[in-house]
C-alpha cells in the first residue's frame, strides 16, 4: 500500500502527538506512574525537584524504559497507527485526523510560546 504525501504528513503529525501524549503529557501521568520510581531532591536554591526513574528489572522496568524514551515510544506509536490505518481505516482515519490536528496545534502553540519569550 502506497501512502500519499498528505497521508504521510497526517500520520507523522499523529505519531508526534500520540507519542507526546504517552511520554510527556500530564493527563496520562497515571498510566506511566506504575513503571517509575519517584525521588525528591533539594536543589541549591532550596526548591524540591521530583525525578522519575524507570523501575529496575522485569516487565515494569522494560515498560518504564520504553516510556522514558520519546524515540522508542514513537516507533511503537507509529506501528500502531500505521497498522490501524492499513488494516482498519474506518476506525483509524478519524483517530489519525484528530491526532494530526492536535499535533499541528501543539507545534503552533510551542512556536507562539517561543516567540513570546524572545
Amino acid at each position: 500500500m502506497q501512502l500519499t504525501l498528505v497521508e504521510l504528513i497526517a500520520l507523522g503529525l499523529a505519531v508526534f502527538r500520540l507519542t507526546h501524549l504517552i511520554v510527556l503529557d500530564k493527563i496520562t501521568e497515571f498510566l506511566r506512574a506504575p513503571f517509575f520510581d519517584e525521588s525528591i531532591e533539594v536543589e541549591e536554591n532550596g526548591e524540591e525537584a521530583i525525578y522519575l526513574t524507570p523501575k529496575k528489572g522485569g516487565l515494569k522496568g522494560f515498560i518504564g524504559e520504553l516510556l522514558s524514551c520519546y524515540w522508542c515510544t514513537g516507533i511503537w506509536a507509529s506501528c500502531f497507527l500505521y497498522g490501524g490505518f492499513f488494516f482498519f481505516p474506518l476506525y483509524f482515519n478519524p483517530l489519525i485526523t484528530l491526532l494530526a490536528v492536535a499535533g499541528v496545534a501543539a507545534i503552533l502553540e510551542a512556536a507562539v510560546q517561543s516567540w513570546k519569550t524572545d
